[in-house]
Parts: C-alpha cells; structure tokens; sequence
C-alpha cells in the first residue's frame, strides 16, 4: 500500500505543482488557452489558488517523507478533492463546461486520500 500511495501521491502533486505555478507566474492572455476560466476570477485569486496547489502537492509529499504530521498529507488529498469540487462548480457556471478532467483529479485525490491512511 505504501508504494501505490507513493506512485499515485507523486503523480497528484506533480500535477499541482505544475498546475500552481503556472497560476502563479504566467499572466492572464498565457494561461487563457488552457484554463478558459480566468477571465471571470480576478488575477489574484488565480494567483491563490496556485498558491494552494503548490503548498497541497508540498503536503502530499513532505510530511510521510519526513515523518512529521503525516496526517497532514490526508489533509492535503482531502483538500484537493474539495477544491476540485469547486472547479467543477467554475466550469459548470461557465461556457467551457469541460469536466471530465476535474472527475480524474477527484477520483485520484479521493484515492490519495485512502492509501494516506495508511501512512
């Protein structure tokens, strides 16, 4: 269990790692062609929510890595199945209505979330 946890958190926080700092280092007209959204959130909450994925991704990895808090790594899986949650919310309120993503992101955080468990 230790090492399907590893292979599918790893996975999940490369992901949000690259999702997140994209959110926060490109502008609005780059991110546009992969993330229809912007343009009804106001740049900083982008810039926020990259910020919390970056931080998420840390969270699935640091704490089992050192042992410290390693329940915190549930947190942060659980976490993501939540902020998905809410994406799925953004697109459906939009025009891009594309979904199917965001459904890959929860089953994968919500699994993350059961193999942290057993951390």
């Amino acid at each position: 269990m230790n090492t399907a946890y590893w292979i599918v958190a790893g996975l999940l926080a490369l992901f949000y790692l690259y999702s997140g700092a994209m959110k926060v280092s490109r502008n609005r007209d780059q991110l546009r062609p992969m993330m229809a959204w912007v343009d009804r959130i106001a740049l900083p909450a982008v810039r926020a929510l990259g910020t919390v994925e970056i931080l998420g991704a840390l969270g699935l990895i640091l704490p089992p890595l050192t042992g410290i808090a390693p329940v915190l790594a549930t947190a942060a899986a659980i976490g993501f199945v939540l902020l998905q949650a809410g994406a799925i919310a953004v697109h459906l309120t939009g025009e891009d209505r594309q979904i199917t993503l965001n459904l890959g992101l929860i089953a994968t955080a919500a699994a993350t979330t059961w193999l942290a468990t057993g951390l």
